[in-house]
């Protein structure tokens, strides 16, 4: 978040695990645990903005879940996320590829 978020990020996107809120986490888990299952079922595809768009793919169906019809900031398609969320989410892929 640090490397990519311009300026200083609000204190929710940098909370502690402890601190974040429990449908988060839950949301986080989740899309952690079929990020890995894409990860294992096609190793290394793509290029960055494709591992990107996994991660803001399956983070999107994670609001849905908890959400329903949420504001447009939480369901936003690639395109309209700000360039420091598509970064983050590719770190995220990453991340979890490394894992």
């Amino acid at each position: 978040m640090h490397r990519h978020f311009p300026g200083e990020p609000k204190p929710g996107y940098v909370a502690p695990w402890e601190e974040t809120p429990e449908w988060e986490r839950q949301a986080a888990a989740n899309t952690f645990a079929l990020v890995r299952e894409h990860i294992a079922a096609s190793p290394a595809e793509g290029d960055r903005e494709a591992r990107g768009r996994v991660v803001a793919s399956l983070w999107r169906l994670q609001m849905v879940e908890h959400f329903g019809n949420t504001k447009p900031g939480y369901t936003a398609e690639w395109d309209a996320l700000p360039e420091w969320q598509r970064e983050v989410d590719a770190d995220i892929y990453d991340a979890i590829e490394r894992d």
